[in-house]
């Protein structure tokens, strides 16, 4: 009879991890410079970008030897992390443009990044391997004047067990680990909400692919030091304990 350890050992074998980071700059590309006249302050925002999310991105990368896909051009050019056909997809700067250029645009920067990450899960996939992707995120403290009551969110899709099932695993690892920090699953936004995920899990089967996000607090990121190498050291640490249960 195979051992439980034997056993959890081949399920790790079975899976595939690969890293996304979808707003990891705010890089405007020379030719649609004109376009963002006078908007560095925005851009400098978490409109422009996700404070830190690269940084978390790259770590988990580096712990688990995974591919990392990143984006260091602006979400005010196009948003990778939504869908075409939302109206979010496109910023002030860009909604005005007319089909063709954003055909262009598209071309350009949105579908060679799809492209990339369907590419790497589709080709695990069809090894036989189930895929775990993480893609790292931040948040602002505050929006609109309500204060945020988290520090790490773990977003994904109720209806999928293995995601659910991770994201509980996760979940448990950090209140061990790190029992000061905040954790909320499906917060601050909702797991099942339009983005690079979702089109994925549309793609693939939940016996073959698992999506969650990770959503930290950008209070960490701005405000650096030893909390900000902490809290990611944590990231990391509780996600290597969850993958092993």
């Amino acid at each position: 009879m195979t051992s439980p350890r034997l056993d959890a050992r081949a399920a790790a074998v079975r899976d595939f991890i690969v890293v996304t980071c979808e707003h990891g700059g705010n890089r405007i590309p020379a030719e649609y410079a004109g376009l963002f006249r006078g908007w560095h302050r925005v851009l400098r925002s978490h409109r422009g970008y996700d404070a830190g999310a690269l940084a978390v991105a790259r770590d988990l990368t580096t712990a688990l030897r995974a591919p990392l896909v990143a984006s260091t051009v602006s979400r005010l050019l196009v948003d990778l992390n939504r869908s075409l056909s939302n109206p979010r997809a496109w910023s002030a700067a860009t909604r005005s443009l007319t089909s063709t250029e954003k055909q262009r645009l598209v071309q350009r920067h949105y579908a060679p990044y799809h492209r990339k990450v369907a590419a790497i899960v589709d080709e695990a996939v069809m090894s036989g391997r189930r895929v775990i992707h993480l893609s790292s995120h931040s948040f602002t403290p505050v929006l609109d004047g309500h204060v945020r009551t988290c520090d790490v969110g773990l977003l994904y899709d109720p209806a999928r067990s293995g995601e659910a099932m991770l994201a509980a695993l996760w979940k448990a690892a950090f209140d061990q680990r790190a029992p000061g920090l905040r954790v909320r699953r499906n917060y601050p936004y909702a797991g099942k909400g339009d983005g690079l995920t979702r089109m994925l899990r549309r793609r693939f089967p939940p016996a073959r692919y698992v999506g969650i996000e990770i959503e930290l607090n950008q209070s960490f990121a701005l405000g650096g030091g030893k909390q900000w190498r902490d809290v990611r050291a944590s990231v990391v640490a509780t996600l290597q304990v969850a993958l092993r249960r």
